[in-house]
């Protein structure tokens, strides 16, 4: 059974930082093209950052590009996302997973997610 697991969200100021991490079991994340995903209240889940497999490979949506650094540790399957510059609307759930078809989330059940809110 694949179990992801997020950590790191809580609440920052605009222009503050946090760094966001997915202990995954049950897969070998280098196998694996890995997302970051988020859902904000009312709104669709959204991927903002992937990595291919080769580790160097990266892409971010544009909202989050420049600001969002994505990465691996491989050794133990875990991935972080080191959120700078937040702003007010990337306040979401944000979830870890591979990257399936159409871009959606390939493991369930998705892990319970990390609660990010930028507020003053």
């Amino acid at each position: 059974q694949v179990l992801l697991a997020e950590s790191g969200g809580g609440l920052v100021q605009p222009g503050g930082s946090l760094r966001l991490s997915c202990a995954t079991s049950g897969i070998t994340t280098r196998n694996y093209q890995m997302g970051w995903y988020r859902q904000a209240p009312g709104k669709e889940r959204e991927l903002v950052a992937s990595i291919m497999p080769d580790d160097r490979t990266t892409n971010y949506a544009p909202s989050v590009r420049g600001r969002f650094t994505i990465s691996r540790e491989a050794g133990q399957n875990t991935l972080y996302l080191q959120m700078n510059r937040l702003k007010p609307e990337d306040t979401a759930v944000y979830y870890c997973n591979a990257i399936g078809a159409g871009a959606t989330g390939l493991f369930r059940p998705w892990g319970q997610g990390t609660q990010v809110t930028v507020s003053s």
